[in-house]
């Protein structure tokens, strides 16, 4: 058995060596036709176009990509060939929540932003926006969902986009994105999205970076429609808009959901699910490693923010916008740690 995976997904080497006689290694962005003609599986990230251009006459059956998010995968052309694939649901909505965490207080100690007396408008409540709503409830936060699909099926407790442009003090994004149908998410957050904002609120978008259009976005920053705007996940990544990121109050290179255990659950949960495709019993066990030093900070916010402080991302892309794929590649080790 062959399996080609990108060179980027982490502690992946020995586990993977359990499962194939054969394994190809390649930067994400650069998989052709030929690296995987011969190939019975792929393990990928979001750089890996998976079409009929790149599989057409190849022996792929199955695709593993160690993402949330899947639409670099053409679902219909695989359904078309009978190539199955996988994503990994909530794999780093851990991580995603200790980002957003770590961005509100930084809202707070440096925008001024009073926690308990603001409101939080999450869009998009599955795996991520779950997590988000409970730690942000968790600080004092009055929280407002938007999910249609969920709203459609029945279920209580959301109200409309328009709801959350009255209301929030803060909206944070996390949707797939939909370029099409009834849930079109691109370019959702657009001129009329901005023009509909009360409050001037801290825009946050950790999804996808069609899902804000960043023409609108300048704009509403030039019109002081929005009272700042932290930016993940970019347009036309990685060549990202230079005077966007120059203008927010934090722009990192698509590493929200990047924690050492966001990173193991992804690459775990892709190779248990070609393990399941296959019928291969494998014994592997994935742990990220330990933090190499200790917090000793007394104050709960001020251990947090030594953890992780996002400020450091947005430093070294500003610095060095020319080099997101490399930030993004050689991310240092971050873990998950509560207190």
């Amino acid at each position: 058995m062959k399996i080609v995976v990108d060179n980027k997904i982490p502690y992946i080497r020995e586990a993977v060596g359990q499962i194939a006689d054969e394994v190809v290694y390649l930067p994400g962005n650069s998989f052709t036709a030929g690296d995987v003609r011969d190939a019975d599986a792929l393990v990928i990230r979001t750089r890996t176009r998976c079409d009929r251009e790149l599989l057409e006459g190849s022996r792929v059956k199955f695709i593993a990509t160690a993402t949330i998010g899947f639409d670099h995968i053409d679902v219909d052309y695989c359904r078309e060939a009978g190539i199955a694939w996988q994503n990994c649901p909530g794999c780093n909505s851990g991580s995603v929540e200790q980002y957003l965490r770590s961005v509100l207080l930084l809202l707070k100690r440096r925008k001024g932003l009073k926690l308990e007396d603001a409101c939080l408008g999450i869009v998009g409540a599955g795996h991520v926006g779950s997590r988000i709503h409970q730690m942000a409830r968790s600080l004092g936060m009055r929280v407002l969902l938007n999910d249609p699909p969920r709203a459609d099926r029945g279920e209580e407790g959301f109200v409309d986009l328009s709801v959350l442009s009255r209301q929030c003090d803060v909206i944070t994004f996390h949707t797939p994105l939909n370029r099409t149908g009834r849930y079109n998410t691109f370019h959702l957050a657009d001129t009329e999205f901005f023009a509909g904002l009360q409050r001037m609120p801290f825009i946050v978008n950790t999804s996808r970076g069609e899902v804000v259009d960043t023409a609108a976005l300048l704009d509403a920053l030039d019109k002081g429609m929005v009272g700042d705007a932290i930016i993940d996940t970019w347009e036309n990544e990685p060549d990202i808009h230079r005077e966007l990121l120059q203008r927010v109050f934090l722009g990192t290179p698509h590493i929200a959901g990047y924690s050492a255990d966001g990173k193991s659950n992804a690459t775990r949960m892709a190779l248990e699910a070609i393990c399941d495709f296959f019928h291969i019993q494998a014994d592997f066990e994935i742990v990220p490693p330990d933090l190499p030093y200790a917090v000793y900070a007394s104050d709960p916010e001020e251990a947090f923010l030594q953890v992780y402080d996002p400020t450091r991302d947005s430093d070294a892309l500003k610095q060095h916008p020319e080099a997101f794929e490399q930030l993004r590649g050689d991310y240092p080790l971050r873990r998950e740690i509560a207190f």
